[in-house]
């Protein structure tokens, strides 16, 4: 035996592993973290800094600059977030109006921009000015006639393809990640997912390029879904420049909940409904800290958009609205009515996407995502050019919806028979019958609204930055105004009806369409994403309409209901779902009555578990145990004929620690004993230096007994964030559950394939 002076003498090569070497704590790509293994690292950590605080002047400072860590992050955050987002706007009115014409004054102006700069702009005509000109009138000197609508015609379709091509080339070749709407993976990252990259800074850099692209082309999708996934990359970012958060990855998850609160904020210009988005929709673990970070970020990034001014309206709102007449009771009806149609449209929506989706993955379409791209921007274009609701941007046609028609209004939509005798004040205009104009416009929204359901379902998920918010909310604002128009012609021809005469009277403005455009945004969006809640604080930030938060309540509500009765998925959940990922949502139900032992592994008929001694295998027994099994870990045992459990190794910190070992200790050969006890075990005269690695066990991993619900084990890797637990009986191990087998069971349980979750 080796004599304990011997041992002694050696002991500081032995317990090399209680100062950390390089990589040790962190995950591989594509794998979960352990919630309560970073949640126990960080208290260790807080509680040394603590202890150390009270030794000197220095380490109290460092200890303050520690705390205050998360409120410099959060700052820098608002700050990005904010200039990014007012950057992107302002790109994306320029590049959408290089479409169809210039401003010769200053070719970097948009055409509302460059009007503004102009004297000689008269109220009839205050959309137009010499210094902008169209592209016909700039190369053929034509305004009007075939030829000048053709050759504009041509040039639209030529921009925009060229904007859509170079946005997918830049994707394919330098941010794959950058596609996209970003929500679905961000979900999965906060819920303790690695995906290396896909917060990266070339992907920030790609993404907000490519999102003003994309958006700029006239495809139908949005930039608010993708200022999520930019706010958490500048999140990603600013987190790794403190120790605290990038040698943490549960307090790095912290910081992007943050950022997608402050997202969302920069995207609506909703700061309060960005931290419910974050909280409602995106996070996994939201504590009471990250609660007002969240709120600190989002009121930061908002300030920042509002010093930029990106709208010129010096509001930060992004659809302002100003109704003079309050709501009625009866049109509660209507307004759950819309709340119906955008529960069927989220489920259409749902149904469609994922079936063409699922087509792209599995066939050669997948194969040419330039290809697909390109075909749909140029049938896009072609069809939307004649259409002036959807020749426009998607953010302007909601404004427009929006409105109320005052007398200063000049859209097609406020050209209604005025009354020369009307002698009311002008804010307050009665309603009239519906002229010419209005029945046009009817006409034409009617095949935009076809136009963007069938549309939106090809364009969401091609290998472009693709945002969902503005193209739902696009839907239901069409829905939502033609319901409008024909309630108000109603309520003007029949105002003798029982349900009009209360409040309908001659002369009196009663029905408001732009609220119900309001309302029908909310519904489909509310059918898409399945937001309620937050949904309903981001429209009434959204559009400064507070007033009318109850029938925005009731078409969420509504819209939910009638969306859940066909499937409980939201959008994002069907795509973390279609793209594999493991991700245990909280508001999944599991009511089957099984039991740990029917999930664990292994299965009757199955080899035993792989598993390690506490002091009776050599180094390289652990290495080729290592080398043929990708188990993300081992359980430690006394013995394999006791198997009671001693506690639990991860495998790739038995790789870094057997191969720090073999560079920094000398005596370290591939017959070393590796032992996990305190006491190194009595080993043979002669034999080499033994390898000690209990610093590396966790000596409380989490079991449960075989006869545990696997109701309560679902509930226990939900709330506790658990990548594996260990299934025992009197002490005595008998097999592990995975994330990945728990998954895999509730599909199983739902009728679903279980080989779907392909990932650790």
């Amino acid at each position: 035996m080796v004599n304990a002076g011997d041992m002694n003498g050696s002991g500081n090569l032995m317990d090399f592993l209680d100062e950390p070497f390089p990589d040790v704590g962190t995950y591989e790509d594509f794998h979960t973290i352990d919630w309560l293994r970073e949640k126990s690292r960080d208290t260790d950590r807080h509680r040394k800094i603590t202890s150390k605080s009270k030794e000197s002047i220095w380490e109290f400072i460092k200890s303050l600059l520690d705390a205050w860590s998360g409120w410099v992050v959060m700052l820098l955050i608002g700050l990005k977030a904010g200039t990014l987002a007012g950057v992107i706007d302002l790109a994306v009115d320029w590049m959408t109006d290089l479409k169809e014409g210039v401003c010769l004054s200053a070719f970097w102006y948009s055409h509302e921009q460059c009007c503004w700069t102009s004297n000689e702009t008269t109220f009839d005509d205050r959309g137009k000015c010499p210094q902008w000109q169209k592209w016909s009138e700039l190369l053929v000197s034509q305004s009007e006639g075939a030829s000048a609508y053709i050759l504009n015609y041509f040039l639209y379709i030529m921009w925009a393809l060229c904007f859509a091509f170079l946005a997918v080339s830049l994707v394919r070749v330098f941010a794959p990640y950058a596609c996209g709407s970003g929500i679905p993976e961000i979900k999965t990252i906060l819920s303790g997912f690695i995906i290396r990259g896909y917060l990266g800074k070339w992907t920030l850099l790609i993404k907000t390029v490519t999102l003003v692209l994309v958006v700029s082309s006239g495809l139908s999708l949005g930039k608010e879904g993708p200022l999520v996934h930019v706010a958490c990359c500048c999140g990603n970012f600013f987190s790794s420049l403190f120790s605290k958060y990038s040698k943490n990855e549960g307090k790095r998850r912290e910081v992007l909940s943050a950022a997608a609160a402050a997202g969302v904020s920069v995207a609506f210009g909703a700061p309060i409904g960005g931290v419910l988005f974050s909280l409602e929709e995106v996070s996994y673990y939201f504590p009471l800290k990250t609660l007002w970070r969240s709120f600190f970020a989002a009121l930061v990034a908002a300030f920042t958009l509002r010093s930029i001014n990106p709208f010129g309206n010096s509001r930060l709102v992004l659809f302002y609205v100003e109704y003079h007449t309050p709501w009625y009771m009866a049109e509660l009806f209507p307004f759950i009515l819309l709340g119906v149609f955008g529960g069927l449209w989220g489920t259409l929506f749902i149904r469609c996407n994922i079936a063409w989706c699922r087509r792209r993955k599995t066939t050669r379409l997948g194969k040419y995502p330039v290809l697909e791209v390109i075909v749909i921007t140029a049938i896009t274009a072609i069809i939307a050019y004649p259409n002036p609701y959807t020749r426009r941007s998607t953010s302007e046609l909601i404004s427009e919806l929006f409105n109320d028609c005052g007398a200063l209004e000049s859209s097609q939509l406020c050209d209604y028979i005025n009354d020369p005798n009307m002698t009311r004040p002008v804010d307050d205009i009665p309603d009239r019958p519906a002229g010419p104009g209005v029945y046009t416009a009817m006409w034409q929204l009617a095949l935009a609204l076809v136009f963007k359901i069938v549309i939106t379902i090809f364009t969401f998920g091609m290998k472009i930055p693709s945002g969902l918010f503005i193209p739902s909310m696009a839907v239901g604002a069409i829905a939502g105004r033609m319901v409008g128009i024909g309630v108000e012609q109603l309520a003007y021809h029949h105002h003798d009806w029982i349900i009009f005469r209360n409040w309908c009277r001659p002369g009196a403005d009663c029905v408001t369409p732009g609220l119900y455009a309001m309302v029908g945004a909310a519904a489909c969006l509310g059918g898409v994403t399945r937001m309620t809640v937050s949904l309903v604080v981001i429209m009434f930030e959204l559009t400064g309409g507070l007033e009318y938060i109850v029938p925005l309540m009731a078409a969420a509500v509504t819209s939910k209901w009638v969306a859940d009765a066909f499937g409980k998925e939201g959008i994002y959940e069907a795509h973390i779902h279609l793209n594999g990922y493991p991700f245990l949502d909280v508001k999944d139900e599991f009511t089957h009555r099984t039991l740990a032992t029917d999930v664990m592994r292994p299965r009757r008929g199955e080899a035993p578990l792989s598993v390690l001694t506490q002091d009776s295998m050599t180094v390289e027994d652990v290495e080729t145990l290592i080398k043929e099994t990708d188990y993300n870990g081992f359980p430690v045992v006394v013995s394999k004929d006791s198997e009671r459990l001693i506690g639990f190794a991860q495998r790739r910190e038995l790789i870094l620690a057997i191969k720090n070992a073999r560079q920094r200790q000398d005596g370290v050969v591939s017959n070393s004993i590796v032992y996990f006890t305190e006491d190194p075990p009595e080993l043979p005269p002669n034999s080499p230096h033994p390898l000690k690695l209990r610093r590396i066990l966790n000596l409380s991993p989490f079991t449960v007994t075989d006869h545990t619900p696997m109701e309560t084990v679902v509930d226990i890797f939900r709330k506790l964030g658990l990548r594996q637990c260990l299934v025992t009986r009197s002490g005595r191990l008998l097999g592990i559950i995975t994330k990945k087998d728990v998954l895999r069971h509730m599909a199983q349980m739902a009728n679903q394939d279980p080989e779907s979750i392909m990932f650790n």
